[in-house]
Order: C-alpha cells, then sequence, then structure tokens
C-alpha cells in the first residue's frame, strides 16, 4: 500500500476526519495534486506527534507535582513524631521528678518525726533517746525513758553497723504497737527504764530509695545472755499518683520464739505540703498464737521547716481470744524541733474507745522530749 493510501486509512480511522470521493481531475493536475496531498499529511503529522509530545510532557510533569514531592513535603514538613517524642520525654522527665520530689518529701518527714521506717531504712548513724509522759483521764501519770543508737562501722560503706536499743523486742515494725510483747520495765529515779537492752550487728543494703534489706545478729544482754536475731525488706513501688511499699520482717528471739510481720504502705502527696499515708499490718506471734492487727490512716502536714503536724485514726486488733477490735485511737500529734536541730517536742493528745472499756472514749495525753542526732 503506498503512503498516501496508509495516511489516508489513518486519518479515516481517527474522529471527525471523513473524505469524499476524488474527483475526476485531469492529467495534467495529478502531479500537482498529489505533491499538495503529500505536504497536508505531512504538515498534519508533525502538528500532532507535537501535540502528543506536548501532553506527555505535561503529563510527566503532573506526576511528577503530585507525588514525588509529597513524601519528601511529609518528611520535611511533619512534625508530628519528633512533637509526640519530645511530649513524652518532658512527660517522663516532669513524672521523674514529681515522683523525686514526693520520696524527698516523705522520706523527709519520717525522718523529721523520728519513725521506725528511718530508723530501719536508712544508712546513717542515728543517736535517739526520748523522754515520754502519758496523762491520763484521771490525771495519773507515766514517765518512761527509751532510746537507741546505730553506728556504722568505718571502712564498710554503710553495710555493717553496730546497734544498741532498749526493748529490742519492741523494735519490729508493726509488733509493739497492735499488742505485741510488752517487757518488764525498772525505775531510774522519777523515770521507768526500759527492763531488757540489746546489742546487735547489722548487715544492710539498699539502692536509690527503691528497696532496702537488713539482718540482725544480736544478744539481749541480760543474765543468762540471750541470742536474737532478725531479717526485714522492703521494696517501693509507683503506682501514678500513688506510691506501695510493702515491707515484711522475720525475727527469732530465744525466749519468745518466730514471730513475722507483714506491712503495706499506700501514699500519696494531697497538696505541696500535705501527705496522706494507709499502712496496714500483721503480726503473728508464736508464744501467744495469735494475729495482732494495725491499720492507720494518717495525714501529715508540713507547717514550716520547723514544725508538722499528723491527723491518725488507728484501729487495733486481734485474732484470738476472738477475732475483734480492741482499740480505736483518734490522735493529733503536733512536733516541734526547738532551738537546737538534735531537740524535738511533740505533743500529742488522744482519744481511746477500748472494748475493755466496752468502746467508751478515754482521753489521754501524751508529751515527749526527744534527742535525735544523725550524720546529716
Amino acid at each position: 500500500m503506498s503512503s498516501l493510501c496508509r495516511g489516508r486509512a489513518l486519518l479515516a480511522s481517527l474522529p471527525g476526519f471523513c473524505f469524499a470521493k476524488a474527483r475526476n481531475p485531469g492529467n495534467s493536475n495529478s502531479a500537482i495534486s498529489s505533491r499538495r496531498k503529500s505536504a497536508f499529511f505531512y504538515v498534519y503529522h508533525s502538528s500532532m506527534f507535537h501535540s502528543l509530545q506536548k501532553t506527555l510532557l505535561h503529563s510527566i510533569f503532573l506526576l511528577a507535582v503530585l507525588f514525588l514531592p509529597s513524601k519528601t513535603l511529609a518528611e520535611l514538613s511533619n512534625p508530628l513524631p519528633a512533637l509526640a517524642d519530645t511530649g513524652m520525654q518532658q512527660a517522663d522527665v516532669t513524672r521523674e521528678y514529681v515522683s523525686k520530689h514526693f520520696v524527698r518529701l516523705m522520706t523527709g518527714l519520717d525522718r523529721f518525726f523520728g519513725d521506725e521506717r528511718d530508723f530501719q531504712e536508712n544508712n546513717r548513724s542515728v543517736f535517739q533517746l526520748d523522754v515520754n509522759e502519758q496523762i491520763q483521764a484521771g490525771g495519773q501519770r507515766d514517765t518512761t525513758l527509751s532510746g537507741r543508737i546505730k553506728l556504722h562501722l568505718p571502712s564498710t560503706e554503710h553495710r555493717l553497723h553496730l546497734l544498741l536499743e532498749s526493748d529490742p523486742e519492741q523494735n519490729n515494725a508493726g509488733a509493739g504497737t497492735a499488742g505485741g510483747i510488752q517487757n518488764q520495765t525498772q525505775r531510774l529515779g522519777p523515770f521507768r527504764g526500759p527492763g531488757e537492752y540489746g546489742l546487735a550487728l547489722r548487715v544492710e543494703e539498699s539502692k536509690d530509695q527503691i528497696w532496702h534489706t537488713s539482718a540482725d545478729f544480736g544478744l539481749k544482754l541480760r543474765v543468762p545472755l540471750e541470742p536474737f536475731a532478725r531479717t526485714r525488706a522492703s521494696l517501693v513501688i509507683p503506682l501514678g499518683e500513688w506510691r506501695m511499699k510493702p515491707a515484711q520482717s522475720l525475727y527469732w528471739f530465744s525466749k519468745s520464739g518466730l514471730g513475722e510481720t507483714t506491712q503495706l504502705d499506700f501514699e500519696r502527696q494531697l497538696a505541696q505540703q500535705t501527705l496522706f499515708r494507709a499502712t496496714s499490718s500483721v503480726s503473728w506471734l508464736h508464744l501467744q498464737q495469735r494475729f495482732d492487727l494495725l491499720q492507720d490512716f494518717s495525714i501529715f502536714h508540713i507547717l514550716d521547716e520547723k514544725r508538722a503536724l499528723q491527723y491518725q485514726l488507728s484501729l487495733i486488733g486481734v485474732s484470738k481470744p476472738q477475732s475483734r477490735l480492741d482499740d480505736a485511737v483518734l490522735s493529733v500529734l503536733y512536733r516541734r524541733q526547738l532551738n537546737r536541730e538534735w531537740l524535738f517536742f511533740e505533743f500529742n493528745p488522744q482519744l481511746h474507745f477500748r472494748h475493755t472499756q466496752s468502746y467508751d472514749m478515754d482521753p489521754e495525753l501524751w508529751l515527749r522530749l526527744q534527742i535525735l542526732f544523725d550524720e546529716e
């Protein structure tokens, strides 16, 4: 087929184009007519080629604009991953700061009040001497002395301590408060002093106020000597705005036998200078073959750097001879640091509702003068 026929067939296939039948031109004009038709098809093919080429280039450019830059712009201008990472890091920093501030505040309160937790878990050398006076409703007064010393031994990285304490069986966390063994006392002039003293060697380990373990091996200083052993472990578990602190104590005394105390604290900061603590404690004593139960609800309020208040409700129960509430105590404790950094005074009115008195209200007033030294 000639080029002309192929061109006509191509144009005929395109929409909008049709060719009429060729008139019968003369022979003299056939060459001229053929050249004109060839020129016409050449111009038409050239214009179509340029149009297709321009359309193709426009399409490629449009695809490049729509798709290729989008990923690059998303990578450069999308700040969400970076903002999310920064926000989470900031939240972690804030939570860590609040947690550390809360721990320091709670630890500082235990230290300020001379709490049993502070004595058991800090690795500083401590000297504590208490003069306690109990004033009952009828005006009867009872004044007692107690004290204890903890000295860390040199070159032991605060892991080895020497303990000298009065009434060592009363210094087990939870035991004693809920009706533990009451030791005999002796007169010391106008005071009643402790009837027993203990000397012990303590080995302890701790990490960043997260966990603490200790083990004591000692003797009661009496004739004949009575050996004893104690061990204690505690762990701090953050729970959002709360802090949970379980503690377990096991102890053995040659005369009274085995015993254990399980204690669980839940603590939360209510305001900048106000903290809440709920303490549950269960003690088992082999000699008495019973469980002693204690539940405390305490609110601590810091007045200033030398004064603080503690509001407390205590529920004390026993499992034998039958399960019962032995005593319910409402108390307000005001503690003040005196002119000396190591001298403290406490004023502690209490209301007791004892089972032995048919839960009638029985007011008491406790006064304490405490000497408290430590390495800091």
